[in-house]
């Protein structure tokens, strides 16, 4: 079955050339587009979508706003949001309240192609490198923090599922913390997928938001 994709973005030149590539794919389906956040809404209660790419910056509604209402509904779409340096802050608040990663808009096609069918998995949404460069840049913005996490809903985590947790934040990737760990890369995927449901978060991707904003990790991926 085709990955239905939604585009959603204020420059029909730019949606143009997304759904040419998706359209190349045999799994992939661009079936919506969207010029703005609220058109998407609009689209959305009347159309089946797997996956959203969305923008950030556009009118009326923004990306933010939209990712936070469509993941606040029952079995909402995957979001993933394209952004540009420029905007890493509103790729970063997007992140908190529900969209599964991030792409640059002049991602590679192939790397593009490779988050959407990542996001549809459930998998990693994007290169972990990427997660953490945007990560390092905001952390200090977010809320001073004490040496020991203060979210006790991580104290619900087994010292193993800790240190899981702590190298998802770093930025590793399954593979990178099963070598780590001296673990299989299914062990590391079972630890990761409790680490999710112990906390109730949505995917890996929110599991280093709270890593960093409970002060488990700090910027630069340390401790």
């Amino acid at each position: 079955m085709s990955i239905r994709v939604m585009l959603v973005d204020d420059q029909v030149l730019l949606r143009t050339g997304f759904r040419m590539v998706l359209a190349a794919q045999p799994d992939m389906e661009v079936v919506a587009e969207a010029g703005d956040g609220q058109e998407a809404l609009e689209v959305l209660a009347a159309t089946t979508v797997d996956v959203v790419l969305m923008d950030v910056r556009m009118p009326r509604m923004d990306g933010v706003e939209a990712t936070r209402r469509i993941c606040a509904g029952q079995n909402p779409p995957k979001v993933l949001i394209l952004t540009t340096f420029d905007l890493d802050e509103y790729a970063f608040s997007a992140l908190k309240v529900g969209a599964s990663g991030f792409m640059l808009k002049d991602v590679p096609p192939a790397e593009l192609l490779g988050a959407i069918r990542a996001v549809h998995s459930g998998d990693a949404v994007v290169a972990p490198s990427t997660t953490r460069r945007l990560l390092d840049r905001f952390t200090p913005m977010l809320p001073s923090t004490t040496a020991e996490p203060a979210s006790p809903e991580l104290g619900r985590l087994t010292e193993r599922e800790r240190e899981v947790m702590l190298l998802v934040a770093q930025g590793l990737s399954n593979g990178e913390i099963a070598a780590r760990l001296v673990l299989s890369e299914a062990t590391v995927k079972t630890h990761v997928g409790r680490i999710l449901t112990k906390l109730g978060l949505r995917d890996r991707v929110q599991v280093v938001v709270m890593a960093y904003e409970s002060g488990l990790v700090r910027a630069g991926g340390q401790k």
